[in-house]
């Protein structure tokens, strides 16, 4: 492995994280309908485990308002079920085709635990960027004793990983302060 191979590695690896941050913001709850909220929700289907949007169509009809509307309608009860097990905290509304999920309004204590949410995400995310730049940084003394690079070479790379952590950080910072604005709009 080479000093760029570890560099393009440790650069893929934090956007990794960085987007598996992201992809978790998106399914937290806020006071606007999202199908991403329903990315978790899995339904039992023909003995397996299923997403529920690949079961369904997802739509959203009304800014509070999500209608899932299987391809199946024998899978209607069965996904009204699945949506009352998970974590959503929200009642499926049955109209017989379909299941309409309505979104109330978030109370002010409920925002509050929706950013201390967000907070622990974040910092996950910035743990997870300070991991790879702790393994890039092995990496690159790893090759200084088997004498690919010298001391002042780890040095400079040494350099330009704490940029890339950096930079990364940042960007976990503001993806979080925006979801937080978000979470607080009434």
């Amino acid at each position: 492995m080479s000093v760029s191979d570890v560099l393009k590695d440790a650069e893929h690896k934090m956007k990794g994280a960085i987007e598996a941050m992201v992809h978790d913001f998106a399914s937290y709850r806020t006071g606007r309908a999202s199908p991403a909220v329903l990315d978790r929700v899995h339904v039992e289907y023909y003995g397996n485990e299923t997403p529920l949007n690949q079961l369904a169509n997802i739509s959203t009809p009304e800014p509070r308002q999500l209608l899932i509307q299987p391809w199946e309608k024998s899978m209607v009860p069965v996904i009204e079920r699945a949506i009352m097990k998970s974590d959503l905290g929200m009642m499926p509304v049955n109209d017989g085709s379909g299941i309409r999920l309505n979104f109330p309004q978030m109370t002010e204590e409920r925002r509050k635990e929706m950013v201390k949410q967000v907070h622990a995400r974040t910092e996950q995310g910035r743990i997870a960027i300070r991991n790879v730049r702790r393994d890039a940084i092995e990496q690159l003394k790893g090759l200084e004793k088997k004498k690919e690079i010298t001391e002042d070479e780890v040095k400079g790379n040494e350099t330009k990983v704490q940029k890339l952590t950096d930079q990364f950080v940042a960007q976990a910072d503001d993806y979080g302060k925006k979801k937080e604005a978000e979470l607080m709009v009434v």
